[in-house]
């Protein structure tokens, strides 16, 4: 056992010393070095990704556009009668592009840890002033504003302990002219103070504290990238052809910059220059003064099998299926699967974090005054609602069951109406057919 021990222990000191922060058993291991992640992230890293990175772009954009696949309309009870005051705000939001403005805040949201919409409205005070009432209804809401994440900051906090308003926000500065991805800077972008009645905050939890939806599957992006970039710069060093520089026996340094007309001491150099000029075209030639230039070739792997799982960990860190967000469709059982999934998750987006901020705007449109004080119903298509084809299966398949059970029936007029997708509160057909005399029916069929 001794001889054994000894083996293993010195086995083991070897492999430490080869590669200490693997083996030694210590927690010093460094995933972000090693694998070339970086350890903190901020907002120019996730909004130049979305820039850059068509996969990253892809998972952003397809979320809103599912979300924000129809626009949700402003009701007064829970069964629209058209009101003139629903025709009103539809229209006014029309004009205004309200939802156009909040799904873009929904966007930008996403990329940063939040973001804000800036409520413009006409009730003669400057932006720094609290909004008490804002005259003309519906004209009093002039537009909306969203903006980045670095274009919003907290310009003080009510530090006065035996304030009610204790903690909260006492006015935010709005970075006008901040470009996205950069460091605020005073001297170049004019700085506007905002009260917090005209600052909506757009995050999951209608807070500063978010977090981006890049952020949990960032290192699977950079590693998308590493291997798009690796494959395509292969490829092109590989079609062209890395060449091996190889002198005759007996050629010396001096004889081939003669024969190049340099200087010795330039050779070097001259014989780089002319390796780079060949590789950055296919029609360039080399002249290397006698020396033998072969071509080095390297066999590529498929990078499809490299490439798909950092792409699956990144659509697993936003809950897209796979198919979804690369638009590839193959098989039609698991594709109509995929899409009901994608379906039920975009409605859990809706109804966690955008349905929420949708009723704060509609309080503060209240307390403005700019609409009247109601139980306002936030109406909105379902993501989840059945096809046409697949209502009328149903709606058939409970007829069917009802004139199997005739006696009683399990399901009403009404309720077949409904399924179908039609309005139930119609009047059934007459149930007292007239029927054919046969001798009439023997009668038409010898006509013909």
């Amino acid at each position: 056992m001794n001889a054994i021990s000894g083996f293993y222990n010195a086995f083991q000191r070897r492999l430490e010393a080869m590669a200490p922060r693997y083996f030694s058993g210590s927690p010093k291991h460094d995933h972000y070095k090693d694998f070339g992640w970086p350890e903190s992230l901020e907002f120019r890293n996730f909004y130049h990704m979305w820039k850059r990175n068509s996969v990253a772009k892809a998972g952003i954009n397809k979320t809103i556009v599912k979300v924000w696949e129809t626009n949700p309309d402003i009701w007064e009870t829970e069964k629209s009668g058209a009101t003139d005051l629903e025709k009103q705000i539809k229209d006014r939001f029309d004009d205004l592009r309200v939802w156009n403005r909040l799904a873009e805040a929904d966007r930008r949201s996403m990329i940063g840890r939040y973001s804000a919409v800036i409520l413009r409205v006409a009730d003669g005070k400057g932006f720094d002033q609290s909004v008490t009432t804002v005259p003309g209804g519906l004209e009093g809401l002039v537009g909306l504003i969203p903006i980045w994440e670095p274009q919003l900051r907290v310009g003080a906090y009510d530090e006065r302990p035996d304030s009610p308003t204790y903690g909260e926000v006492l006015y935010y500065e709005f970075v006008e002219s901040q470009l996205p991805g950069s460091k605020p800077t005073s001297k170049t972008s004019r700085v506007v103070k905002v009260h917090p009645d005209r600052v909506l905050i757009w995050s999951n939890d209608g807070t500063m504290d978010g977090v981006s939806a890049l952020e949990a599957g960032y290192n699977d992006l950079l590693d998308v990238e590493k291997i798009k970039g690796a494959g395509g710069e292969g490829f092109w060093k590989n079609s062209r052809g890395a060449p091996i520089i190889e002198a005759p026996e007996g050629m010396r340094p001096a004889d081939v910059a003669k024969q190049m007309n340099v200087d010795l001491k330039d050779l070097l150099e001259e014989v780089n220059d002319q390796i780079d000029s060949f590789q950055k075209g296919f029609d360039k030639g080399l002249m290397l003064g006698g020396m033998t230039a072969k071509p080095l070739t390297v066999t590529l792997p498929n990078p499809e099998q490299f490439f798909t799982a950092p792409v699956q960990s990144f659509a697993a860190s936003l809950g897209i299926p796979l198919k979804v967000l690369l638009g590839s469709q193959t098989g039609e059982r698991s594709s109509t699967e995929d899409a009901k999934e994608w379906n039920r998750t975009a409605m859990s987006i809706r109804t966690d974090k955008v349905l929420p901020l949708i009723r704060d705007f509609l309080n503060r449109l209240e307390r403005f005054g700019i609409i009247p004080e109601k139980d306002w119903v936030v109406h909105w298509e379902s993501l989840t609602e059945a096809t046409p084809d697949e209502k009328m299966a149903r709606a058939e398949k409970m007829s069917i069951i009802c004139k199997n059970l005739p006696n009683q029936p399990p399901f009403g007029w009404e309720e077949i109406r409904e399924t179908a997708g039609f309005d139930p509160d119609v009047e059934p057909p007459d149930a007292d057919i007239p029927k054919v005399d046969p001798a009439e029916d023997n009668d038409i069929e010898r006509m013909d």
